[in-house]
């Protein structure tokens, strides 16, 4: 038995569970586990010992974006299976300082978050689907389409907000701009959203020309920050799949911004990744999808909150929603990959279809979590006693 054998042999037997087998570099295989594989591991070069142990997570997600892995099976049921062993995976936050640790400061958290929105709307519309929107979706029926419960999710969070004709609703990272679309179109409300993203910029200006709203839905290149200073108010705000980007140091900064431009009784639903704790984040994903990404806890933005007498209105768990809004994207994207390759590369396509496998499986873990957080500016009555209008037909 080669060293290569032994050391992967130990390395995997932290997986035992459901029956895999394992083929190193060498040839030589084993089977984790007992009974008939249910998938198969092939390495075909060695990988670095020392990376394991640095940052498994990004030393084996290196070796597939490079071919140097291959995963036999279904890509989204064999990470789903090895997520169940989460704290295998944990990196060494000292030796990977400077890729969990960025800086925040305004120029450079505009270069990372348009490292990835920026990647061009040709790219993003061959798999988003028709509403272009690239945030959890909403199933209110198991057979929805990916359109369909995109719509629905734009609908339930208008629902939420109680938004009325007239009223001045802000999106703070306004994506391709459906929702504010949706808000104006649908309640008649004023609309302005704000994004850090070029690309994202010039696609709401036409989306919103093409469809007439142009009077009532416009968008701003502006950051955040901005706000406090712009001598604009609002009867809502809403940022969707944003703040995972703000950075773990400039919360309260955000929450201090949204509380500068939202009226008094205004209201303010906040959508996003959260997490149990306050953790520094996955090494791989932090240096090849969303560089400075950094995922919120849910009691660290309720505890900001109430220390601005924002009153907490509701809370609610769209975890399973987006673990199949995951494989929605990634059916579309893995059907459309041919398209995709000529525009970047075959590792930039495995990196892909590896973080939104990797994604969906994170939520199907509770590595991840979605919630959606609505809150008052001070004391309101404005939106029903009990939830049931959310869930009836549309009559805004």
């Amino acid at each position: 038995m080669t060293p290569a054998l032994l050391f992967a042999k130990k390395y995997f037997k932290q997986f035992e569970g459901v029956p895999f087998e394992v083929v190193i570099s060498t040839g030589e295989s084993f089977i984790v586990g007992e009974g008939r594989p249910k998938f198969r591991v092939i390495f075909k070069k060695p990988v670095s010992i020392a990376g394991l142990i640095k940052s498994s997570t990004l030393t084996l997600g290196e070796a597939y974006m490079d071919g140097i892995l291959e995963i036999e099976g279904n890509l989204f049921k064999v990470l789903n299976y090895l997520f169940k062993f989460t704290g295998i995976f944990n990196s060494d936050e000292g030796l990977l300082k400077k890729l969990l640790f960025t800086s925040t400061d305004a120029a450079n958290q505009k270069c990372e978050v348009c490292s990835h929105y920026d990647l061009g709307n040709d790219f993003y519309s061959l798999w988003l689907g028709n509403t272009m929107n690239y945030s959890c979706a909403y199933f209110e029926k198991d057979s929805e389409t990916l359109d369909e419960a995109q719509r629905d999710k734009n609908l339930y969070i208008l629902k939420k907000l109680n938004l009325k004709p007239g009223m001045k609703l802000l999106d703070i990272g306004c994506g391709w701009g459906s929702l504010i679309a949706d808000a104006a179109e649908k309640c008649g409300a004023d609309c302005t959203g704000i994004t850090l993203s070029e690309e994202q910029y010039k696609w709401c200006n036409d989306f919103f020309a093409k469809k007439g709203l142009s009077e009532k839905a416009r968008v701003r290149l502006m950051d955040y920050r901005e706000l406090a200073e712009s001598g604009l108010t609002f009867d809502r705000i809403v940022s969707v799949g944003m703040l995972e980007h703000v950075g773990r140091d400039n919360y309260p900064l955000f929450m201090d911004n949204i509380n500068s431009v939202l009226k008094e009784k205004g209201l303010t639903l906040l959508h996003y990744i959260s997490a149990l704790g306050e953790y520094p984040g996955n090494a791989w994903l932090k240096k090849y999808i969303f560089p400075g990404g950094v995922i919120p806890s849910l009691r660290e933005i309720v505890n900001m909150a109430g220390d601005r007498n924002f009153y907490i209105l509701d809370i609610e768990s769209l975890r399973r929603h987006y673990i199949k809004t995951l494989l929605c994207w990634y059916d579309s994207f893995d059907k459309q990959k041919s398209r995709i390759m000529p525009m970047f590369s075959e590792k930039f396509v495995r990196m892909w279809k590896l973080y939104l496998c990797g994604c969906a499986a994170s939520f199907s873990n509770g590595v991840v979590d979605l919630h959606q957080i609505l809150f008052s500016k001070g004391v309101s009555d404005e939106i029903p006693m009990t939830r049931d209008y959310l869930y009836q037909s549309w009559s805004m």
